[in-house]
């Protein structure tokens, strides 16, 4: 997302990479509390912990099982948080390319930045999907139980429940993508717009800038797809069952579903601990993708 010269897609794919495995590194006990927020439902299940809110879920993790489970199922994250952000990234500025030559526009606006930014997010949802669905099995208490870690719950989930159940959820994730990047990257253009010019490229006038747009375009797409969220949750944590029909199957009427039995508000479950991590957790992602891109352009000489 820097406003230099495009590099290849090779530089912006490996800078993307990056700033996802930094940022998850950083926010992703968030993402955990998150998750065991979405997937519980109004029904008490015996045995099973229920959570009033962010701090009662970590208050209550770490004390039942440990300081460590609030990293259970990184390993499925961290090779995500790779392809997946070097696919935002790169994407993103493929997708600019395309629209510009499209509508004979010389120049990003904020119109052709949101359009980017969902084309962006509904590429990103093909490559992040299996792992997003390995990670929410062994992030739930009562499904991680049947897992010995990433590869075996991805062998028994196949075995189980079919090659095809690992994209269990593609149109809701599609959705949440899409939502999440339009608001980012259209956030990221008007709010640098709107923020003091940096003619010296003064580094830490830089980072200020990129810390600033990069969260409050976290923060707002995060409001936008926290519902999609919430059903791609639970489509992804509902095993597939031969002969029986998914509560939760297609991202609207899933919406509808959640709505009326639990309300509106069930729709924000887990927006707390999303927003918290999501909204400086874009801050950091632009920021570590615009320094490295940065180091690229020293390294070949552009800069």
């Amino acid at each position: 997302m820097s406003t230099e010269k495009p590099l290849p897609f090779v530089y912006q794919f490996a800078a993307g990479a990056v700033a996802g495995v930094s940022e998850i590194l950083v926010m992703y006990p968030l993402d955990v509390v998150k998750t065991r927020v979405q997937i519980q439902s109004n029904v008490p299940v015996p045995g099973v912990d229920r959570y009033d809110g962010m701090l009662d879920c970590f208050r209550k993790i770490i004390k039942n099982e440990g300081f460590s489970r609030l990293y259970r199922g990184i390993t499925a994250p961290i090779l995500m948080e790779a392809p997946k952000r070097a696919t935002k990234f790169a994407a993103n500025d493929e997708w600019g390319k395309v629209y510009r030559n499209l509508f004979g526009v010389a120049q990003m606006n904020q119109s052709l930045s949101i359009l980017t930014g969902a084309s962006a997010g509904a590429t990103e949802a093909f490559v992040v999907v299996p792992f997003e669905l390995v990670k929410i099995r062994l992030q739930d208490r009562a499904q991680a139980a049947k897992y010995n870690g990433m590869l075996d719950a991805v062998q028994k989930i196949v075995r189980q429940e079919g090659l095809l159940t690992l994209y269990q959820g593609l149109e809701s994730t599609i959705w949440r993508h899409v939502l999440w990047n339009s608001g980012y990257f259209g956030c990221i253009f008007q709010v640098r717009a709107m923020l003091p010019a940096n003619p010296t490229k003064d580094k830490s006038i830089q980072i200020r800038n990129d810390l600033i747009s990069g969260s409050i375009g976290g923060t707002v797409g995060t409001i936008l797809n926290t519902p999609m969220d919430v059903v791609k949750s639970r489509i992804q944590n509902s095993p597939k069952v031969p002969g029986g029909v998914p509560k939760y199957n297609w991202a609207w009427p899933a919406l509808g579903t959640v709505m009326k039995e639990e309300g509106f508000g069930a729709l924000y479950k887990g927006f707390v601990p999303k927003v918290l991590r999501l909204g400086p957790g874009g801050g950091i992602l632009l920021v570590v993708f615009t320094g490295v891109m940065d180091f690229f352009r020293k390294m070949r000489g552009d800069a």
